[in-house]
């Protein structure tokens, strides 16, 4: 397993590479990218924050919940921090099993759980100039 946080541009097709063996029939990837809108304003870059070891210690943490819940091979998870720009891959899954369902599965289930517990945070800046935390704003002294 694969899980890391990074200021590098991901690598999708290498952990594409990570993943697949033999022995699987499915390789599902899902790919976060940087979009050039939120609630009707034009998006122009965003910033992702975090303390980068207690969010890769989560990384593997969900990963290894979802592993031992759902039939997959290998999983690969990397997200991005530092600015990034319109079109940037943000977040990218890798999940090998061998059968598609379980790999779907698994992808859903590890981008949900990402959201909703890992200690990244996003700061979208806007075409008028300005830049609005979203979602899970950075807590004061992190």
């Amino acid at each position: 397993m694969h899980c890391a946080i990074t200021t590098d541009p991901i690598d999708i097709s290498g952990l594409i590479s990570l993943v697949r063996s033999d022995s699987d029939g499915a390789v599902v990837t899902f790919v976060g990218v940087v979009r050039n809108q939120h609630e009707n304003r034009q998006v122009v870059s965003l910033r992702y924050e975090a303390y980068e070891q207690m969010a890769e210690a989560k990384l593997h943490s969900i990963c290894d919940a979802v592993k031992s819940q759902v039939a997959v091979g290998d999983i690969a998870v990397v997200h991005r921090i530092g600015d990034l720009e319109i079109g940037d891959a943000s977040v990218v899954i890798a999940v090998a099993a061998p059968h598609r369902d379980a790999a779907y599965q698994a992808s859903r289930e590890i981008i949900e759980r990402i959201k909703r517990e890992l200690p990244v945070w996003k700061k979208e800046r806007f075409a008028d100039g300005e830049e609005e935390w979203q979602e899970g704003r950075p807590v004061e002294g992190i």
